[in-house]
């Protein structure tokens, strides 16, 4: 028995990486698992079936259950079809886990236009575009008499949550992510949905080449940057006993679980009156005084 038996699970971005380690986690701990992968390169070019097909192939020899989807997330209709299938062959959909990415690293002053919209384009109408479908089913389920105990997990960054040097695009889609999934958690409750996100640190195809010494950590006692390590959180967040937990954020990495604290309100002060433009220097100099220190935006000193 399992923590996930007989749930339903799409993952996006399936056949490499942490998406891959979700696909075997999940069917470990006995959900069907819908492996949607379109197989692009890291800069989102080409198309490569095969690399679904495997993941599939691993699930099922260990006596897994799981179909291969080669839809585009950021299609309207392709999305829709990933959902209909999940329901044709399992019956039902219980989790959508948003994971699927590209990367387009560039310092600001160089980003094309291009590169911005394609970083968008699939992280944010990826992320919305499976997630909104899959909503629509879980609604009408609920509207049918059936009990909905349904989770979208979506995928920020840390890039996402404190900025990274040279990934202006990045950082500001899964940016957006994080406050999507705040808007989620809100709307969402009251249908039986919850709605949570991960800032995952651990080695893949986008890491490997921007963090390349932080991710050297293979043939060590504990492999911190292992995928694998980030699946159990991703799991248990995807089964039937995380229905009481919406609307956060975890930062995982190795074998640390953080919740993370979300935008407060920090020191302030308030004249009762208009401020006069030459007091409001000496003001802001007292409030950065006596703020929590931000976290550094990474890359920089």
């Amino acid at each position: 028995m399992g923590i996930c038996d007989n749930r339903t699970v799409i993952i996006t971005g399936a056949a490499r990486g942490l998406g891959r380690a979700y696909a075997l986690a999940f069917a470990a701990e006995g959900a069907n698992v819908v492996v949607n992968d379109i197989g692009t390169s890291l800069g989102g070019e080409g198309r490569d079936t095969s690399a679904a097909d495997g993941v599939v192939a691993e699930i099922k020899s260990a006596g897994g259950n799981a179909i291969a989807n080669y839809e585009d997330i950021t299609d309207w209709d392709g999305a829709k079809r990933i959902v209909d299938a999940a329901v044709a062959a399992f019956g039902d959909l219980h989790v959508v886990v948003n994971n699927a990415g590209i990367v387009r690293d560039r310092m600001f002053v160089s980003a094309t236009i291009e590169e911005w919209d394609a970083t968008m384009h699939v992280h944010l109408r990826g992320h919305f575009c499976v997630s909104r479908h899959a909503v629509d089913f879980w609604r009408a389920r609920g509207k049918e008499g059936h009990k909905v105990d349904a989770r979208i997990i979506n995928t920020s960054s840390g890039a996402g949550l404190q900025g990274s040097i040279a990934q202006a695009a990045y950082s500001t889609a899964k940016g957006g992510i994080a406050s999507l999934t705040l808007v989620q958690a809100a709307e969402l409750g009251r249908y039986g949905i919850t709605a949570n996100a991960l800032a995952p640190s651990a080695r893949t195809r986008m890491t490997e080449q921007a963090f390349a010494d932080k991710m050297a950590t293979e043939g060590q006692a504990f492999d911190v940057m292992d995928p694998a390590n980030i699946a159990p959180t991703v799991v248990w967040l995807g089964s039937a006993e995380s229905a009481h937990v919406t609307g956060c954020v975890f930062e995982l990495e190795g074998g640390k679980i953080m919740l993370e604290d979300g935008w407060r309100e920090g020191p302030h002060l308030d004249a009762g009156k208009q401020w006069d433009p030459a007091d409001v220097g000496g003001a802001v100099d007292k409030l950065l005084a006596d703020r929590v220190p931000p976290r550094k935006v990474w890359g920089t000193a």
